[in-house]
């Protein structure tokens, strides 16, 4: 595909080490020209990379708001929408659509989500690209779905029909105190790799055409530990069965990792 082509080769340059002087130009380029603020991590001289830019971490822990019965935002980013899961479809921008099963590749999983809560984070360029765990729970397993590397940013979910359905993505199946539930990681023109901590096996972008899944019995996550991260253009979606928990979002909203986002139904 033309996508996972161009996002390769860049994908090769944002991994290339310059010399000291040409990759600080790079980076201080990229920071101006997407206004990221550096506040909460190391200066700019310290990224020997783009890629190491982008994918930078926090200096120190974000405070994790709300309480016990709260979920907590995954990662910095805006809330393209929200809402209820109904016949089996997630809004994925106004006027248009996608089905659960097509995202989650299981008719079966996308039934027990009927009625559910849906919301899709969208993790602009400026954005820490490092998420997390929104609760505790225990990580059931990965599906890794091959597919496009179409933009995900607003005119493209305008234009593209079922986007997030069709792009390359990892399904990850969570169990919290409050039942299962699953964060669909969508990968995005641009370099398109999303990287799992605990598991290395994962690699996207890398012209696999067929889907694998990982099974685990002893992954556990608290909340707010890092999950993984995303190398370049990124969404986030989360999917919830019928009464497990109520969102606090707000359409359009701009929330970041350890802000409230869901409360327990």
């Amino acid at each position: 595909m033309i996508s996972h082509f161009i996002s390769q080769k860049f994908g090769s340059f944002a991994d290339a080490q310059f010399s000291p002087s040409l990759q600080n130009f790079i980076n201080k380029t990229y920071a101006k020209i997407f206004n990221i603020s550096l506040d909460e991590h190391e200066p700019i001289e310290s990224y020997k990379s783009l890629n190491a830019l982008f994918t930078r971490k926090l200096i120190k822990p974000r405070e994790l708001k709300g309480d016990t019965n709260s979920l907590v935002s995954p990662a910095d980013c805006r809330v393209t929408n929200f809402g209820t899961i109904e016949n089996g479809q997630i809004l994925q921008i106004k006027g248009k659509s996608y089905s659960v099963s097509e995202l989650l590749n299981s008719d079966e999983k996308a039934a027990l989500l009927e009625g559910g809560v849906f919301a899709n984070l969208y993790l602009s360029p400026k954005d820490y690209h490092r998420f997390h765990a929104p609760c505790d729970a225990k990580v059931l397993y990965a599906l890794h779905i091959p597919g496009a590397l179409y933009p995900v940013n607003d005119p493209a979910l305008n234009t593209i029909d079922a986007l997030f359905a069709k792009n390359e993505r990892v399904v990850l199946a969570l169990e919290a105190s409050f039942g299962v539930f699953y964060m669909v990681f969508v990968g995005a023109l641009n370099v398109g790799r999303i990287v799992i901590e605990w598991d290395e096996r994962i690699k996207t972008n890398a012209d696999k055409e067929t889907i694998a899944a990982y099974y685990y019995e002893d992954v556990y996550l608290k909340k707010g530990e890092e999950i993984g991260r995303f190398e370049m253009g990124s969404s986030i979606a989360m999917l919830f069965g019928k009464n497990q928990v109520k969102p606090t979002l707000g359409e359009g909203q701009k929330i970041s990792f350890g802000d409230e986002a869901f409360i327990l139904h």
